[in-house]
């Protein structure tokens, strides 16, 4: 989101703490600025805080490569005070002063293009987009075209949410008339007819299915070796739905990143708007979960999920809808067989019983032996069998186990070749639960 705001703006103003560090987010927001080509201004709010510390701020901008004028550097820098309003002025120059140096200029007289900030689906309104207007000048009735959708712009608010009738370069509005919910950072147009907009959005419609047809990882003889390989490969489907586009992608991105080389993640659909029928039915289809962020199914679509057996999972927090799914993926993972030695003993004599076989005589040198142990013989330090016991026992009685320091009498099952000397290892084998 930091990157698509960057890649929007002519100017960044980087606002600071004079009281605190530059924060991890305020270098992210610094690098998106460089990575973008956008210029900085540098804001050191809180100047009025007792605590505040402005030349602590400069200094670490100093250390990120970033020197400030008063320091000799090419950054504009201003100490300001939100709260009081001190060097607000001051800044509002400087950023007039940067503009006339970028020489930014657009022409209010011609057809508008802009990027879209953002999309939703607003219960009264219908399709509702906001917009920032980059240059021509935006009017009531003007088709437009925005990735894959179009319509007539019905109606414009700007940021107090009152109508207004244009919008010129640099004004962001909120408009109504779309189709659907443009994908937040695509770029809208300004067309001279509807009919031409609604060609060029089912063209661009028609790319992307075929984009995505496309792309559609056929499985290779490779991955099917691979899947083969690992014996226990899971794929989870699922459709995304959320209230804002901005919402439904960071959501996705997270997903679709929890998928590791065992369990794979396919997001089947992801759009803006309360779960409809189709896609129960797209998901019932599929084997697919449905993920609602911040939105409801409709009636139809709950009753049509009862009938089809279609798990839908409703989400107001983005991290506890990652979680969830996390743990669902790790439920799907086979548990891990741990092998842990509960005791040792050693040959000291062997009888040879006809019928019976070979009874071994034996000290418990270690932890304890159970009758339901597997075990492994162990000869000069190599395994020479591993098996199960035939029996086990303390004088002439059958015993569930003997612990260490205490002799007993055992057999192997199946297995005769026993010799003083031996260590006879017993072990049990533990499901260990797998974790991401």
């Amino acid at each position: 989101m930091r990157a698509r705001g960057a890649k929007v703006t002519d100017l960044a103003i980087i606002i600071v703490a004079a009281d605190d560090d530059v924060m991890p987010q305020t270098v992210e927001a610094i690098n998106h600025a460089t990575a973008a080509g956008v210029p900085m201004v540098f804001a050191i709010n809180k100047i009025d805080k007792p605590t505040a510390n402005v030349d602590n701020i400069k200094q670490q901008l100093a250390n990120m490569n970033y020197l400030v004028e008063e320091w000799g550097g090419k950054y504009q820098s201003q100490d300001i005070s939100a709260k009081k309003g001190t060097g607000v002025e001051e800044l509002m120059e400087k950023v007039l002063l940067e503009a006339e140096l970028l020489d930014l200029k657009a022409n209010p007289d011609r057809a508008a293009i802009g990027s879209v900030i953002e999309s939703s689906l607003d219960k009264g309104r219908g399709y509702v987009a906001t917009v920032l207007v980059q240059n021509g000048t935006l009017r009531v009735g003007d088709a437009i075209v925005a990735g894959t959708n179009y319509g007539k712009v019905k109606a414009m608010f700007n940021e107090r949410n009152q109508r207004v009738k244009e919008a010129g370069p640099a004004t962001p509005v909120l408009i109504l008339g779309l189709n659907g919910a443009p994908q937040a950072g695509d770029t809208f147009n300004v067309l001279s007819t509807e009919q031409e907009a609604r060609d060029i959005a089912s063209k661009r419609e028609q790319l992307q299915r075929e984009l995505s047809l496309r792309t559609n990882k056929r499985l290779g003889l490779e991955e099917l070796g691979r899947r083969r390989a690992l014996n226990d490969f899971h794929e989870l489907n699922l459709v995304v739905k959320g209230d804002v586009d901005g919402s439904v992608e960071a959501l996705s991105d997270s997903l679709l990143k929890l998928s590791t080389p065992e369990i794979q993640i396919n997001v089947l659909h992801k759009g803006v708007g309360a779960i409809s029928e189709s896609d129960v039915t797209l998901a019932a289809a599929s084997d697919a979960i449905i993920i609602g962020f911040q939105v409801r199914p409709s009636g139809a679509a709950r009753k049509e999920a009862e009938k089809e057996g279609v798990e839908i999972r409703l989400y107001s927090v983005i991290y506890k809808a990652i979680e969830e799914v996390k743990d669902a993926m790790e439920g799907m993972l086979s548990p891990e067989i741990k092998e842990e030695i509960t005791g040792t003993a050693e040959v000291l004599q062997t009888y040879h019983i006809s019928k019976v076989g070979t009874i071994a005589g034996a000290i418990v040198r270690d932890g304890k032996i159970k009758r339901n142990s597997k075990i492994r013989l162990i000869r000069d330090g190599i395994v020479i069998y591993t098996g199960e016991l035939g029996s086990l026992k303390r004088f002439k009685d059958d015993v569930k186990e003997v612990v260490s320091g205490y002799d007993c009498g055992l057999s192997v099952q199946g297995y005769n070749d026993i010799r003083e000397g031996d260590l006879i290892e017993a072990f049990e084998e533990v499901e260990v639960k797998k974790s991401l």
